[in-house]
């Protein structure tokens, strides 16, 4: 029997003991624990640099910036301070510090009224997730929602919400909010002092804001430090050393890095609250100012954007999209390195390299900088005029359009649009057009990021592709664009152009005088550009008008290169060095008019030499002229008699022999010396033979006859002046003194006014759109 009432009693102390913990599970049943996190939203969506610091942050749905963050990334140093001042047993307590509540219970009994506190950690961050009144019930409740904390949490759970949702004062919560505000820096690079702060200010956030009360701030400070010297916590010198540490403290909230950028990576991630992006801060920060002080000389209406790639990583390093992200009156809300825009002439590096890889050309083929006629399509030179027989390294240094379309037309622009494609960079056709010649001209539209990446193969051994902007994208190679050996050729050519212009420039030339930079030009000046690639970067610059108007005489060497040469003054020696040559290149001696080296030559065929660089040792022979017509170019087959005289298929004779002959492009007339033209290199016709139809020249020039010395009126001391026209003509007519180009007519007659600007010997050439020449010498007297 006392067995038996034993048992009983312990039976009732047991369900005495059970009740309060049965109670709690109900309550914990009914009232669950309000935890946030359940949404990504209840984090500011932060944009930072490489390094974590902010760029730019976008509040949440409060407007509050909250940067979420762990105990492991803050500094120990500011958990220890925290800890000893908030909650020293936090470790080991339930969630309420039994002891501490007594005290303060016994306090308040005896002196009417809260002498201490004692809520824990815990406690603080029931209050932070449920908001109570302050009162007896509110209190309880607390003490409620804490314990429900440790028994559905960890500890460091416990700590992570603190970390993330304590008050510091305005819209901030948050320690590494408010360090980044406070500090500028990371929670991770907090000093002593430094951690003391913050660790005090969620106590009194308003009244001790360090930016607005410094010596409040410090005051509190300063007990923190002495309570710590107190439990040894820190050494005592370190404690001494602290408080001589001023508060300093800003109040940034709303930091404003590459503005652009973050609103698309933001648009790009929106479920992702911390995006860290590949910009270095640092650099971004002065090229911004560099955009925006040199757009300030333009008139209103004209941004600039700019754009660095990291090589190696493919990352961009520096992003100005617009000249200031504040300037509405410059579009400063446009992100032009997204913008499509005609690229002018900045393609071109890619179709040389891409025709090198196809065999169609070489360093130093010869290409045709002639008026031609593409089946209707006339283009002419940036700066107008042509300069007749030259390299492909000059072509492309000097960005001539003829040799361009004559380059293109031989690959075609079907394949170049695939290729570029193919390697990542889209260009937006006109509706319902397709590839033609205008491509590589600027026919077509992209945008400042697709040719930067594209024009980032040339160091990067070929290969093309899409930038990284943030850690979220993806690592990749890229497409195979060029083969290693075209693209360190392709560069190779660009870094023999200087970016200095006059000759004063050139005597004080810097290092990046000699980067690899293509410039561009769209139609009616819209659109300046320059791209630059050397070993470890490569920038894109753009200049103009981003709601597409005209702005004059805006174009790629005046207006976009003193940008880039701003740029590259701010950026490391070291990383401007030209990519080292590949191996499968090696220089030959090649032969014009042919194209072949000079060993694939006789002797009489090799009228003048180049030295090139070849990949493999292939050297493909001179392209086909655009008009292509029998006697065109090449190496040609002609009959002649015994007497060396040429022969026509209508009148061959039983003896005849075969004479091969290298001619140069009929369209070149007009620019070669006359041991080189067509009519002395031919043999001349037998007498007994007629031209062929096709070579029977039917161009002729009226005005003035051939010899003739012109002579000013006897009552004029001007130089004479002469009215010249065709005759035999067809389509449009290209006029040329002394082998300088002079005017172009399309008229019905071809009609032309010549005024002679001094005395001497002159030859007038023509060349229409069928390939026609015709020449003629003549004399001015005074």
């Amino acid at each position: 029997m006392r067995l038996a009432r034993w048992l009983n009693k312990k039976k009732k102390g047991l369900a005495l003991l059970l009740a309060p913990f049965l109670l709690f599970l109900l309550l914990d049943f009914l009232f669950p624990l309000p935890l946030p996190g359940q949404h990504s939203q209840d984090f500011a969506q932060v944009i930072t640099d490489n390094k974590g610091q902010p760029l730019r942050v976008f509040a949440d749905a409060d407007g509050v910036w909250r940067y979420p963050i762990k105990p492991e990334d803050v500094s120990p140093l500011y958990l220890e301070a925290l800890l000893n001042y908030e909650d020293r047993w936090f470790e080991h307590h339930p969630g309420v510090n039994p002891l501490s509540l007594m005290r303060a219970v016994g306090q308040w009994l005896y002196y009417g009224r809260a002498v201490s506190g004692a809520s824990t950690l815990t406690m603080q961050v029931a209050r932070l997730l449920d908001p109570h009144s302050k009162s007896i019930p509110g209190k309880l409740k607390q003490i409620f929602r804490a314990l429900q904390l440790e028994w559905h949490l960890e500890k460091s759970d416990i700590l992570t919400l603190y970390l993330n949702y304590a008050p510091f004062g305005g819209p901030l919560e948050g320690v590494e909010a408010a360090s980044f505000a406070y500090l500028g820096k990371s929670s991770s690079q907090l000093s002593h002092a430094e951690a003391a702060l913050l660790a005090v200010l969620p106590q009194s956030p308003s009244r001790n804001r360090p930016d607005r009360y410094p010596l409040r701030a410090e005051k509190s400070r300063n007990k923190l430090l002495d309570r710590l010297a107190t439990y040894e916590v820190w050494h005592a010198d370190t404690i001494t050393s602290a408080k001589q540490e001023p508060v300093l403290a800003e109040y940034n909230t709303a930091p404003l890095q590459a503005p652009l950028l973050a609103r698309r990576l933001a648009k790009r991630y929106p479920q992702q609250r911390v995006i860290r992006s590949t910009i270095d801060s640092e650099l971004q920060s002065v090229l911004a100012e560099q955009v925006k002080e040199y757009a300030e000389s333009f008139p209103v209406g004209t941004s600039a954007a700019a754009l660095i790639v990291e090589n190696k990583t493919r990352s961009a390093v520096a992003y100005v999209g617009a000249a200031d992200f504040g300037d509405s009156l410059r579009y400063g809300h446009v992100d032009m390195i997204q913008a499509q825009r005609s690229p002018g002439s900045t393609l071109k590096p890619f179709l040389y390299g891409i025709a090198i890889d196809e065999g169609l050309v070489h360093e130093k083929s010869l290409l045709l900088d002639t008026p031609a006629d593409f089946n209707g399509y006339r283009p002419e030179n940036f700066h107008q005029g042509f300069s007749g027989p030259v390299t492909l390294r000059s072509a492309l240094q000097r960005s001539l359009n003829l040799p361009a379309v004559q380059v293109l037309e031989a690959l075609t622009p079907e394949v170049f649009y695939a290729r570029l494609a193919s390697a990542g960079l889209k260009l937006n056709l006109p509706h319902s057009s397709k590839p033609n010649l205008s491509l590589v001209l600027g026919g077509a539209g992209t945008n400042l990021e697709s040719l930067t990446t594209t024009f980032s193969s040339l160091a990067n051994q070929g290969y093309a592709g899409p930038i990284r902007l943030s850690q979220f994208d993806p690592d990749s190679k890229g497409r195979r664009l060029l083969s290693p050996q075209s693209a360190w050729l392709i560069s190779d050519i660009l870094r023999g152009v200087s970016l200095v212009g006059s000759p004063i420039e050139r005597i004080s030339a810097q290092r990046h005088h000699r980067i690899a930079f293509k410039t561009g030009t769209s139609y009616g000046f819209r659109d300046a550009w320059v791209l630059a690639s050397s070993q470890n970067y490569t920038l894109g610059v753009w200049v103009g008008r981003p709601d597409g108007s005209i702005l004059m005489d805006n174009f790629g060497r005046r207006s976009a290169v003193p940008l880039l040469k701003r740029i590259l003054n701010v950026l490391p020696a070291s990383g401007l060095a030209p990519s080292p040559r590949p191996e499968q290149l090696s220089k030959s001696v090649i032969c014009w008019p042919l194209g072949t080296t000079l060993t694939m030559n006789e002797t009489p065929w090799c009228h003048q030499q180049h030295s090139s660089w070849l990949v493999d040792g292939m050297a493909p022979p001179t392209l086909v002229e655009p008009q292509q017509q029998q006697w065109a170019q090449s190496l040609t087959s002609i009959w002649v008699d015994d007497a060396g005289k040429r022969l026509t298929p209508n009148c061959l004779t039983s003896t005849r022999q075969t004479l091969k002959v290298a001619l140069w492009p009929q369209s070149l007339d007009s620019w070669l010396p006359l041991k080189w033209k067509r009519s002395t290199l031919l043999p001349e016709l037998a007498t007994h033979c007629e031209e062929d139809q096709v070579l029977r020249q039917t161009l002729a020039i009226r005005g003035i006859q051939a010899q003739a010395t012109l002579y000013s009126a006897p009552s004029d001391n001007a130089l004479p002046k002469v009215l010249l026209h065709l005759e035999g003509a067809q389509g449009e007519a290209h006029w040329f003194i002394n082998g300088q180009w002079l005017s172009a007519t399309a008229n019905k007659e071809h009609a032309l006014e010549w005024q002679a600007t001094k005395e001497g010997a002159f030859e007038i050439s023509v060349i229409d759109s069928a390939g026609q020449i015709a020449r003629l010498n003549f004399n001015v007297r005074s």
